[in-house]
């Protein structure tokens, strides 16, 4: 199972919100950590914040609940850990060995890291796929012990003019494999957006209803709740492989109309027969209640 780990910023108004601050990003609010499940767009954990965190503040600590969370739930298998930047430090990379969970976190253009950019010759580089105006390459080399692989990009044709040296982008990584494959699977990091992004809009953590710093925790972890089971929702019920949008999701299957009545000592629920998403809800509803009860 692959896992991302990230934080983001969950913007509050008003002056009476215990625990909101200004963070890097200049926006009142707090600044939760979570993890999400790469394939799935599950939440596995979050842990609520001031807004002037850091965003490595507790990170050790954070892996270390994570990987308890994941093993006391049943995972047996290998587990891989991608993040950003804002992760890279000895003690995360400890606790990932510590679990045995491989990992690959992007480092910061530190003086070492250009260093060991610098000397990886040209015939190492790789050329992969990019899009339309740009070339980009991959290689390899180590830092401190650990590997390190670097792509770099650079605009080609007329654009040139705009960017004309390389951009590096390099990631310390203990996992197997080729450097090119490893590089495009630390890219779909990306998807932990889309996960926080269904969180905020689809879920109810886009605000902090709460003065109180402990409710808005309460609240952050009740909207985790809430964005799983739409996860599973459309995992289970609709069988989809790929998530869905959770916005899209609450419009067809749950914002259904719909009147409860009686007769004959039984409620009888009335639904719109020109429902445009109906064979698809009672479709998830079959499937959801073909789940054996738990034991």
């Amino acid at each position: 199972m692959t896992i991302d780990v990230d934080s983001t910023i969950c913007e509050v108004h008003g002056h009476h919100k215990s625990g909101a601050a200004y963070g890097y990003t200049r926006t009142l609010g707090y600044h939760p950590l979570l993890a999400t499940r790469a394939d799935t767009g599950e939440v596995l954990h979050l842990r609520m914040r001031k807004g002037s965190a850091n965003t490595a503040r507790g990170a050790e600590r954070f892996v270390n609940e994570l990987a308890g969370r994941i093993r006391r739930a049943g995972a047996t298998g290998p587990l891989a850990l991608r993040a950003d930047s804002g992760f890279w430090s000895a003690k995360v990379i400890g606790a990932c060995t510590r679990h045995r969970i491989r990992c690959s976190i992007i480092v910061r253009q530190t003086q070492p890291v250009q260093a060991a950019i610098a000397a990886i010759p040209e015939a190492a580089w790789t050329n992969i796929d990019y899009p339309d105006g740009g070339v980009a390459q991959v290689a390899e080399t180590t830092l401190a012990g650990q590997r390190l692989v670097v792509r770099r990009t650079r605009l080609t044709g007329p654009q040139a003019t705009l960017w004309p040296d390389w951009r590096y982008h390099a990631f310390v990584t203990d996992r197997a494999g080729d450097a090119v494959d490893l590089d495009a699977d630390h890219r779909r990091h990306a998807v932990c957006e889309l996960a926080i992004r269904d969180l905020k809009d689809g879920a109810g953590l886009r605000h902090c209803p709460s003065g109180s710093f402990l409710a808005n925790a309460a609240w952050a972890v009740i909207a985790t709740l809430a964005h799983n089971l739409l996860r599973w929702i459309a995992a289970i019920g609709l069988g989809n492989t790929e998530p869905l949008v959770a916005k899209t999701l609450r419009r067809r299957l749950l914002a259904l109309p719909g009147r409860l009545t009686r007769s004959a000592r039984r409620r009888v629920l009335h639904l719109p027969t020109d429902w445009p998403w109906a064979a698809q809800f009672l479709h998830a509803l079959a499937r959801l209640r073909a789940l054996p009860a738990p034991g």
